[in-house]
C-alpha cells in the first residue's frame, strides 16, 4: 500500500491532500499518482503530485505513532 500527497492550488490558496494508492509497486505507484493528478486537473483547482511513500498505516494516529515522535 502507498500514500501519495498532492498539493491543491486555488488562485493565491493552496492546500495538501493524501490519497491511498493501490499499488505493486512503488514505480506504480508513482505512475498511477501522476495520472490521478492529471485527470483531477479539469477544474479550477490545480492538482500537483507531491510525493508518493510506502504506508503500512496510512492516516492513522495511534499509540505507536505518538511513540515514534515521541522519542
Amino acid at each position: 500500500m502507498y500514500m501519495a500527497e498532492f498539493k491543491l492550488r486555488f488562485g493565491d490558496m493552496k492546500w495538501y491532500v493524501r490519497r491511498i494508492i493501490e499499488a505493486s509497486s512503488l514505480g506504480e505507484a508513482e505512475k498511477i499518482a501522476e495520472r490521478y493528478a492529471e485527470a483531477m486537473n479539469k477544474g479550477e483547482v490545480r492538482w500537483e503530485l507531491s510525493y508518493v511513500i510506502e504506508a503500512e498505516r496510512p492516516l492513522l494516529v495511534g499509540k505507536e505513532e505518538l511513540e515514534k515522535l515521541e522519542a
